[in-house]
C-alpha cells in the first residue's frame, strides 16, 4: 500500500526514529488516531521501538509547548497497542498513535503534585498543550484526511480500565471507526488511558470552533493574526507564523531549515573576512585560493541543504559538521 501525503511532521525530532530499524512497520493509510498517556513524566526509549507509538508529545514547561518526537512515518504501523491472536488487527488498522507524556490517573497526579514533579494531568491540560495537540490534529486532517471528530466517551481513569469498561469498541466498531479515540476504546486491550481527556474541546479548537482560555479575550482577527512559535529540525525556536499560515500548508520545517542555513552562511562569511585579515599579514600565502576553497565548502553545504529541501527531506544542521539528511 502506498504511503500518501507528507510522512514527516513539521518541526518533529527524529532522535528516536524506528522506521528504518528492526521494528519498522507496515504501510497503511491512516484514518484514525489512538491517544495514549505514558503514565510517566519523561520520554522513554520504547525498548528500541518494540512498543513505540507513531509520535510522542513531550511537554517543555519552560517554553510552554509540546515537543514532537516522531518514531515512525505517518502511514507506517506503530506498536503501542496489544494485538491478540485472532480477533482483529490493532496496530496495523490504519491507526496513527500518539503518546502524551504525563498521566491520566488522579492518584498519580496527586502523588506527583505532592512530590513537586512537574507534569501534565491530561484530564485538565494547560491551554498551550491543548493548542499544540489541536495543531497536530488539524495537520493530520489537512494532510491525511483524518476527521476532526470522535463521538466517543472518554471515561475517567480508573473506571476506564478493563475489557468491560463500557466504552471499548467491538471488533466491528473498531473496523469502521474513523476519527479520534483513546487506548481505552481499542479492542483486545485493557488499558484505560488517556482517561477523561477533553477530546471534544481539543477537536473543537482544531476545527476553529473554540479557543483556549488564553485566547478568550482576543477577536477572531487577532487570533488569526497572532504569531505562534515554530521550531527547527534542531529543536530550537526558529520563528513565528500565524494561525492561517499553520493551517494553510506553510512548510514551517523548510522555513526553519532555510533560516538556519542563512545563519550558518552568515557565520561563514564573517569567518572568511576574519581569515582574510589574518592571511594578509603573512607572506607566501595565496589568500584568494584559501578563500575560494572556503567558499566552495560553503556552496556545497548550501547545495546539499537546498536539494534535501526540494526532495521534502528534514534537514539537520550541525555547524561543526557537514549537513546531513535524515
Amino acid at each position: 500500500m502506498t504511503r500518501t501525503g507528507p510522512q514527516r511532521i513539521p518541526g518533529a525530532s527524529f532522535d528516536l526514529y524506528f522506521g528504518d530499524g528492526r521494528y519498522s512497520g507496515s504501510d497503511m493509510e491512516v484514518n484514525c488516531v489512538a491517544v495514549h498517556t505514558t503514565e510517566g513524566a519523561t520520554l522513554v526509549d520504547y525498548d528500541d521501538g518494540a512498543v513505540a507509538p507513531t509520535v510522542t508529545l513531550v511537554p517543555d514547561f519552560r517554553a510552554q509547548r509540546l515537543v514532537t518526537y516522531q518514531h515512525y512515518d505517518v502511514d507506517e504501523s506503530a506498536r503501542a497497542l496489544v494485538n491478540a491472536p485472532g480477533g482483529v488487527q490493532t496496530n496495523t488498522a490504519n491507526v496513527f498513535q500518539i503518546e502524551l507524556v504525563g498521566t491520566c490517573d488522579p492518584d498519580t497526579h496527586a502523588k506527583w503534585a505532592r512530590a513537586g514533579i512537574q507534569h501534565i494531568y491530561w484530564p485538565a491540560p494547560p491551554d498551550w498543550a491543548v493548542r499544540d495537540l489541536a495543531w497536530l490534529a488539524r495537520w493530520l486532517h489537512d494532510n491525511h484526511n483524518i476527521p476532526l471528530t470522535s463521538g466517543l466517551t472518554f471515561k475517567p481513569y480508573p473506571a476506564s480500565y478493563g475489557a468491560n469498561n463500557g466504552v471499548r469498541l467491538s471488533f466491528a466498531e473498531w473496523g469502521r471507526f474513523t476519527g479520534w479515540l483513546g487506548h481505552q476504546h481499542a479492542p483486545e486491550n485493557l488499558h484505560g488511558d488517556p482517561g477523561a481527556l477533553p477530546m471534544e474541546h481539543i477537536l473543537a479548537v482544531a476545527r476553529g470552533e473554540q479557543t483556549t482560555s488564553e485566547e478568550d479575550d482576543m477577536t477572531p482577527d487577532q487570533i488569526a493574526g497572532a504569531p505562534l512559535p515554530y521550531w527547527g529540525p534542531d529543536g530550537q525556536l526558529a520563528g513565528t507564523a500565524t494561525l492561517g499560515e499553520y493551517f494553510g500548508g506553510l512548510d514551517l520545517a523548510a522555513r526553519a531549515t532555510k533560516a538556519t542555513l542563512a545563519a550558518i552562511q552568515g557565520q561563514l562569511a564573517a569567518q572568511a573576512a576574519t581569515l582574510r585579515l589574518i592571511l594578509d599579514q603573512h607572506n607566501n600565502v595565496d589568500t584568494a585560493a584559501v578563500l575560494a576553497a572556503i567558499q566552495a565548502i560553503s556552496d556545497d553545504a548550501a547545495k546539499a541543504v537546498q536539494q534535501a529541501l526540494a526532495a521534502g527531506v528534514n534537514v539537520h544542521i550541525d555547524v561543526a559538521q557537514t549537513p546531513h539528511t535524515a
